[in-house]
């Protein structure tokens, strides 16, 4: 059933194209604040979509993205005309975030969100040692790596792609487990983990080998473990145009168009 938007709340990335863009269609949709609103107009590229999916990560309120930037993965196409009928037909694309805990040197746990990927990463020349414990049992005793990644499938064509790890269908029940740059085990290419899965990761040696944990952009240093599960009490909602769904875009990906 199509959903009813009344209320249009506009945000933009921070480029004169996009303000540009945002300036006009407030003028024509009248542009409310985002707490009033029944959905969000993102203006920009990928990274806005994500920073507005962070921002309002518990309203409950859809973002419809428009592509004013330089990668759009996530963005539907710039339109001035139409804007609320193409609102009215969107269809819904709902994703889960992660959630991270990740533990630093001073045993401080500093708690975060990925929409895209957690991943952890060497803080020097020095490769990162890692041990990979799933839902409590250790499957990995020693991973001599630039980092390692847990992905979600709608994260998995962004980062997790780059370092050639699979994409997931994005109602796939799965998490993407990649390794970045691995030395040992040479042959390990990661693994495909359920969604529901409690994964640990120690941090072999961090005080000569010291790693970073991020969550998409939320980055924590030094750290010696992070857990990262799936958190099924927050739903995000991105709106896309027909035929234009983000299980479409990922289809498409795989195939190279």
């Amino acid at each position: 059933m199509a959903e009813s938007f009344k209320k249009v709340a506009f945000v933009a990335s921070a480029t004169p194209d996009a303000e540009e863009a945002a300036a006009a269609l407030s003028r024509r949709y009248d542009n409310v604040p985002p707490q009033e609103a029944d959905v969000v107009v993102a203006l920009g590229g990928d990274g806005l979509m994500l920073q507005s999916l962070h921002r309002f990560m518990g309203t409950g309120k859809p973002i419809y993205g428009m592509n004013k930037g330089s990668v759009g993965f996530l963005m539907n196409d710039f339109q001035d005309d139409g804007l609320l009928e193409r609102l009215q037909a969107a269809e819904r694309s709902c994703v889960h975030p992660l959630l991270m805990v990740a533990r630093d040197l001073q045993g401080v746990a500093h708690t975060a969100h990925a929409i895209n990927e957690v991943s952890m990463l060497r803080q020097t020349y020095q490769a990162a040692k890692l041990r990979v414990a799933v839902d409590g049992r250790v499957r990995l005793g020693e991973l001599i790596a630039d980092g390692l990644l847990i992905a979600t499938p709608a994260g998995s064509t962004a980062y997790n792609l780059s370092v050639n790890g699979p994409i997931l269908p994005l109602n796939a029940p799965l998490l993407a487990l990649t390794p970045i740059s691995a030395f040992r085990p040479r042959r390990w290419r990661g693994a495909l983990l359920p969604d529901r899965a409690q994964i640990h990761v120690d941090v072999i040696e961090p005080d000569r080998r010291p790693v970073s944990a991020v969550a998409d952009h939320t980055e924590f240093r030094n750290v010696t473990a992070v857990d990262v599960s799936m958190d099924r009490n927050v739903d995000l909602v991105m709106l896309h145009d027909p035929g234009h769904s983000l299980d479409e875009r990922i289809l498409r990906e795989q195939f190279g168009y």
